[in-house]
């Protein structure tokens, strides 16, 4: 029988992970990622994970909200795991600002904002990738630009991938190589390895 999440947070707060039923754990609900998220950083890191209502923001703490917060868009599952992409490589300084101090371009951008957006986009859509893989979940790359400049769909995704490889091969940040194994122990999924990136992201 799968244990209750309350069951899973009690294990995971003295370092280890229940196992669980594999055809369960291919069930993916965003609450789980907010509870595994929370379990982990919400002391070490003083962050949580937020569902919102409306686009994702990165909140840093005040004094309404003693936690930093970073919310995802509408319960999306995908959502979440680039929001928390994000904060994975964010440094101290800019966990310290709203959004990490950067301006969002929205859909419709000219072909330079693109290939800008796009620079900034594949780490965190590397790291994203490799924590669909640890949940067992597929993934899309996300140009993010139906209404602007023609994207090349193929070369960005050839980008994140050499980039995911690089950290399978080299290591990733240490927060997002936490998170990957928190994610392994949950939804039981293997070790990730070079194979598991030779395809293209379905």
């Amino acid at each position: 029988m799968r244990p209750t999440m309350n069951e899973y947070l009690t294990e995971t707060s003295e370092q280890t992970f229940s196992t669980l039923s594999l055809a369960q754990s291919n069930v993916h609900n965003y609450q789980d990622l907010i509870d595994l998220f929370n379990a982990t950083f919400s002391k070490t890191e003083n962050t949580v994970l937020v569902k919102g209502a409306h686009e994702p923001i990165y909140i840093p703490a005040s004094v309404k909200h003693q936690s930093h917060r970073i919310v995802f868009a509408h319960g999306y599952f995908a959502s979440a795991l680039h929001e928390i992409a994000h904060w994975c490589i964010a440094g101290k300084k800019r966990r310290l600002l709203e959004d990490y101090g950067y301006w969002y371009n929205p859909d419709g951008r000219d072909a330079i904002q693109q290939a800008e957006f796009e620079k900034v986009e594949v780490k965190p859509q590397a790291i994203e990738w490799a924590f669909s893989c640890a949940a067992g979940k597929s993934f899309r790359v996300s140009t993010d630009n139906l209404n602007g400049a023609p994207v090349n769909v193929q070369g960005f995704q050839e980008a994140v991938k050499l980039q995911v490889m690089q950290y399978v091969e080299y290591g990733f940040p240490p927060r997002a190589a936490e998170f990957i194994k928190v994610l392994q122990r949950f939804y039981q999924t293997r070790e990730l390895d070079l194979g598991a990136f030779a395809d293209e992201s379905k």
